[in-house]
């Protein structure tokens, strides 16, 4: 017979048919298999209960057992304890007599069972300090996912039209009555909220408008850009009342501390500026990255001054002292942006690589977020946990805060005219209700987004599988 001949099989066939070769050799009827071996089966139990449980099979002497028998205690149950002490002590007898001959001919001592332990020797795995409570063990809480929250799902509300350039910065004022924008053509604008009309419109700055932040305790606005310059204007005659001069390159961002009379501002210098905001005096040169300081945000409590940068580090700084007292350096990839949530004692950072979470005041990690794969320039959150991330190719992405869930994803359309690349995200916030969602984006458009108050949880459910998995260390 040639080679040919033979027909080959997988391994698979051939192990099926030697198990079913088997089969008819040592079964007579394979519908009804030979009954197990009980003696065989109970000594195996018996030794395994030795094995694993010697020590702790019989309690030492004065202790109580863990559950206490009532006096009503059925004859069945009665019976089916005695039988299982009596399994327990012929488990403890048959080993006890093989380690006796094993080591009769030898020195070395045998090993010492519950049966042969002094009285005041203690075999309980937890000890407690109460003698009614010992050798109790703790069940530990299976660790538990939580369910994302349900949010309504986002729209888009109203397109406003007016820079000349791409929008590069946004900040909403105290009363939640307009909102102002800076943008590449040099000029910050001022857009009345509820209906979108402008407002006004300030020029003074000689390049693009990178920082613009309202102050809540004057009638002040603050702005920077990249011509170096950080002004002040006084919103009641509309002018330039102060300018803070230090900065050696293009400056990227601002932020106001919301009870002193402080202003942060950051750039391209790699450092973030302290200024006091009356005298125009540098408090504090921050020094300590490598590489533009892309964001820089202000709270009362500590830590107080929270910067972020092209060097994929954030610091945490002392305003008193004027230095470093934590770095993360978590990131992969540079970090553009930073959210702190309304009224949780935490933030987010935004970077290509993943969204990070983090707890105040010492920078405990605590999720990622990830699956936004884009170069990210912007986050927002507002006090019903939702947290949105724009990137640089028009995507929003929006997050639940509490899980990590991603619940929505938006593509923004540009303005009809504008070339398909100017789709990017360059900041957003949220008003002060939470209920509006302003971007400013690379079309030179101000697009405003709110929730869709027709959806509700049947029609809009919760697509949400849990990934044990999806909580890395970094």
């Amino acid at each position: 017979m040639t080679e040919s001949d033979t027909q080959k099989h997988s391994v698979h066939t051939l192990v099926f048919r030697s198990l079913k070769r088997t089969y008819d050799m040592f079964l007579s009827n394979q519908n009804h298999p030979t009954a197990q071996d009980e003696q065989a089966e109970s000594i195996f139990r018996k030794t395994k209960a030795n094995d694993q449980y010697g020590t702790v099979l019989a309690l030492p002497k004065g202790m109580k057992p863990h559950v206490q028998y009532h006096h009503e205690t059925s004859e069945t149950q009665n019976k089916d304890t005695s039988d299982s002490n009596d399994v327990l002590q012929n488990g403890n007898e048959i080993v006890n007599e093989r380690l006796s001959s094993d080591f009769a001919d030898s020195d070395v001592s045998r090993p010492m069972y519950a049966d042969t332990q002094p009285a005041n020797a203690s075999n309980a795995l937890v000890l407690s300090s109460k003698q009614s409570a010992a050798n109790q063990l703790i069940p530990r809480k299976t660790s538990m996912m939580p369910k994302p929250q349900w949010h309504a799902p986002w729209k888009l509300m109203r397109v406003i039209s007016g820079h000349l350039g791409w929008v590069r910065c946004i900040d909403v004022e105290p009363a939640n009555e307009w909102f102002v924008t800076g943008a590449a053509d040099r000029v910050i604008k001022i857009w009345d909220l509820a209906s979108g009309t402008l407002k006004l419109s300030l020029t003074g700055h000689v390049s693009t408008v990178r920082g613009v932040a309202v102050s809540t305790r004057q009638p002040y606005l603050f702005s920077c850009g990249e011509d170096k310059q950080v002004k002040c204007w006084d919103l009641e005659y509309n002018k330039v009342i102060r300018h803070y001069h230090g900065h050696l390159s293009a400056c990227y961002a601002l932020a106001l501390h919301p009870t002193l009379d402080i202003l942060v501002s950051s750039g391209r210098d790699s450092v973030a500026r302290v200024w006091d905001m009356r005298t125009k005096a540098q408090i504090h040169c921050l020094t300590g990255h490598t590489n533009t300081v892309a964001d820089v945000k202000v709270q009362a409590a500590d830590p107080e001054i929270i910067t972020c940068s092209h060097d994929s580090t954030i610091r945490f700084w002392d305003m008193v002292a004027g230095r470093t007292y934590c770095t993360l350096t978590h990131h992969k990839k540079s970090v553009r942006s930073l959210a702190i949530h309304p009224k949780w004692y935490t933030m987010a950072s935004a970077s290509p690589d993943n969204i990070k979470e983090w707890k105040f005041p010492k920078g405990e990690f605590i999720q990622n977020l990830s699956g936004h794969n884009a170069i990210l320039n912007a986050l927002a959150a507002n006090a019903d946990n939702v947290l949105v991330s724009g990137a640089d190719n028009g995507s929003l992405y929006f997050w639940d805060w509490k899980t990590g869930y991603n619940f929505q994803r938006l593509q923004t359309k540009a303005q009809s005219g504008s070339i398909e690349p100017e789709m990017g995200i360059y900041a957003m916030t949220f008003d002060h209700s939470g209920s509006r969602l302003i971007t400013c984006e690379a079309d030179k458009t101000i697009k405003i987004y709110k929730e869709d108050e027709t959806a509700t949880e049947q029609s809009n459910p919760v697509d949400w599988k849990p990934d044990i998995f999806k909580r890395k260390r970094y």
